[in-house]
């Protein structure tokens, strides 16, 4: 697949078809337009194709977002010889269906989280992502909080024991979205479409993170659950990102939770607590976690992500606390890419450094992280949140 090259032409291309194009696919979009602009690639990755349901929309998105040509069907854009990834950007639906399909059609994957909206559907996912890999194709979960320097930073700091042994991680991802009973009842808050509903959304990214700077997994849960709005107006017009219009006369259930509640143990012994809720008022996309250890403490902030807060605890008490890092030096994760020294990045760049860590594997032959395997064990958490609300928080094993 891709282009032949003549010799001394560059890296060879590296064709992308992205299925979806609404505000994940947008966000995706941005991330293959800028990566080879401002990283130095083995692989130089191509706008193939996107795809979507209405021609007229996808074709004004492709033209849009940087497109090179647009597709309605998503198995037309797997069978394309021009596509060599294809990235998925839809609802949690349809992702097991179009991810096998893309493997075994011999195309790399990158597949939004959560990966899929059932165990049985991500173990399926594995299992052809492991076929796959011994055919030579590659399989990425797309969490991209991983991807904010002051996390990747987070992590480094962990597995240089600057925390010592772990015992607390407590994060809380709370949006106001949905605050408002009226309005409309879009994809996300159907279940069928969506999974579930603040814990997919949300609480996916906060459990792979929390396992991210931990290096551990969760074992454990006990949880509450609760869907405050259970019948909003039925969808009329369309529906962008976080928001929409058109709501019609007629109102239909809310088949998802509104907020997630659940306390947790890491196989180390470390307690966890989580909160994901769209009803805090006034939070628009405040994901914090911190990580308490018997060296140290780190805080981060999304809606301050050039910042990490850090607690050394061996320091003398009269002069120890928390200290705020800056998260801007070339020598920081992904920085040395971008501006000088206290020029911020934003939301849009973990985009463009997921999409630089996946060029980098596909070029190595090396498994990308996080792997179909590790957006499985997300998924088994949420599943385990789900079981032990609907058993009045029982406390609910996870399986390895």
């Amino acid at each position: 697949m891709g282009t032949t090259q003549e010799p001394g032409a560059g890296p060879r291309p590296l064709g992308v078809g992205m299925v979806g194009y609404a505000f994940m696919g947008a966000a995706h979009s941005q991330g293959w337009r800028t990566v080879g602009r401002v990283f130095d690639l083995p692989l130089r990755p191509v706008l193939a194709a996107v795809c979507g349901r209405d021609g007229q929309a996808v074709r004004a998105a492709a033209d849009r977002l940087g497109w090179a040509a647009a597709e309605t069907d998503w198995r037309a854009l797997i069978a394309r010889d021009d596509v060599d990834v294809v990235d998925i950007c839809t609802p949690g639906d349809s992702h097991a269906e179009i991810a096998v399909a893309a493997l075994e059609a011999g195309k790399h994957v990158l597949c939004e989280k959560p990966l899929a909206n059932t165990v049985d559907e991500a173990e399926a996912m594995v299992k052809a992502s492991e076929r796959a890999r011994a055919r030579g194709q590659l399989a990425m979960t797309g969490f991209n909080y991983r991807r904010v320097p002051a996390t990747a930073l987070a992590r480094r700091m962990v597995e240089e024991g600057r925390l010592g042994a772990l015992r607390h991680v407590r994060v809380s991802y709370l949006q106001d979205w949905l605050v408002d009973p009226d309005f409309p009842l879009t994809w996300r808050l159907k279940k069928e479409y969506a999974g579930s509903g603040a814990l997919g959304d949300l609480g996916a990214h906060a459990v792979d993170l929390a396992q991210f700077l931990a290096g551990e997994p969760l074992v454990g849960v006990s949880a509450l659950t609760e869907t405050f709005v259970r019948e909003r107006p039925i969808l009329e017009g369309a529906s962008a990102g976080l928001a929409a219009g058109g709501g019609g006369t007629g109102r239909g259930p809310v088949t998802v939770d509104d907020a997630a509640l659940f306390t947790a143990r890491f196989a180390s012994g470390a307690l966890g607590s989580f909160e994901a809720t769209r009803f805090a008022s006034g939070r628009k996309n405040a994901l914090r976690i911190e990580l308490n250890g018997e060296k140290g403490s780190l805080a981060f902030d999304l809606e301050r992500l050039n910042e990490l807060s850090f607690h050394d605890h061996t320091e003398p008490g009269v002069s120890a606390g928390f200290r705020r890092i800056l998260v801007t030096e070339p020598g920081h994760p992904y920085l040395e890419a971008w501006w000088p020294p206290g020029h911020g990045l934003g939301y849009e760049h973990t985009f463009v450094h997921q999409a630089r860590d996946l060029v980098h594997a596909i070029a190595a032959g090396r498994q990308p992280e996080p792997s179909f395997a590790e957006g499985l064990r997300v998924q088994r958490v949420l599943a385990a949140v789900e079981e032990s609300a609907l058993k009045n928080s029982v406390y609910t094993p996870i399986p390895v």
